[in-house]
């Protein structure tokens, strides 16, 4: 397949321990995968479950273990909830993170669709999408930049941000919606579409270029929850075919998940 094979990690489940995440890793690395991404949730509404909910792990920290564990593939997160995060904190962890892997990280980030979550959190859940952009804006500043910030959310006059990134550290904004596709246009890197047939991220993909002066690659995330692999691997195709740089693939639940990362390796080439 012409399209990069990347893979979302099962990290839905309270239950299992963080060391199979690293094991799985490092099989999806052995197995050709391009990367491996974990979700996030800081507090939802509702139980973890493979029907709604991931991000048991905080994905920066598990990564970072991950990262130990591995040694070529790319590591991701798909995606942040960037507005329930404070974004200097994030830039930190971003450029250290970076650092630990060898340059493996890239940012996938959102801006949250709970409502619940976001009360939960006390956060503003009406100017997420503001408060995101601006976010994204400080952590270049601050990974590339000099001098002071001013912005309407966050702002600085003085200090010292260190590590710096050794190179520019990937944002893939992950969101259907126009806002989503404006974000990507004027922040990404990469953009990653989700709950879409491969005519709609066609379509999505051509609003994207338009938008845009500038290259970002549009990637797709697929869940394949079991059954027929021939199935999983004719969607795979039909989005490579509609422009989908990379395919990340959910192979949820977590039984059985290696097996089915195989075969659907084995089978997608």
């Amino acid at each position: 397949m012409k399209a990069e094979l990347e893979v979302v990690l099962p990290d839905e489940s309270p239950d299992m321990p963080p060391h199979p995440l690293a094991d799985l890793a490092a099989r999806a690395e052995a197995l050709g995968y391009h990367r491996v991404y974990l979700p996030d949730h800081v507090l939802p509404p509702d139980s973890y479950g493979p029907d709604r909910y991931g991000g048991v792990y905080e994905p920066l920290v598990a990564l970072s273990y991950i990262a130990a564990r591995t040694s070529a593939i790319g590591l991701g997160t798909s995606v942040l909830v960037v507005p329930l995060r404070d974004p200097f904190v994030l830039a930190k962890q971003v450029a250290t993170l970076d650092r630990l892997s060898g340059e493996r990280f890239a940012l996938g980030v959102g801006v949250g669709w709970d409502r619940a979550e976001f009360a939960a959190l006390r956060s503003d859940f009406t100017d997420r999408g503001a408060r995101t952009d601006e976010a994204i804006r400080l952590l270049r500043h601050l990974c590339h930049g000099e001098g002071p910030f001013e912005g309407r959310y966050y702002g600085y006059d003085t200090g010292v941000f260190e590590p710096r990134p050794l190179r520019r550290v990937p944002i893939v904004v992950g969101g259907m919606s126009d806002a989503a596709l404006r974000r990507a246009a004027r922040f990404g890197d990469e953009w990653q579409a989700v709950g879409v047939d491969p005519a709609g991220f066609a379509a999505r993909l051509d609003r994207l270029r338009s938008l845009a002066d500038r290259p970002v690659k549009p990637t797709v995330r697929i869940a394949h929850p079991g059954g027929d692999v021939a199935e999983a691997v004719e969607r795979a195709h039909a989005f490579a075919d509609a422009g989908a740089e990379a395919v990340a693939v959910w192979f949820s639940p977590a039984d059985g998940f290696a097996e089915r990362m195989a075969e659907f390796a084995e089978a997608v080439r």
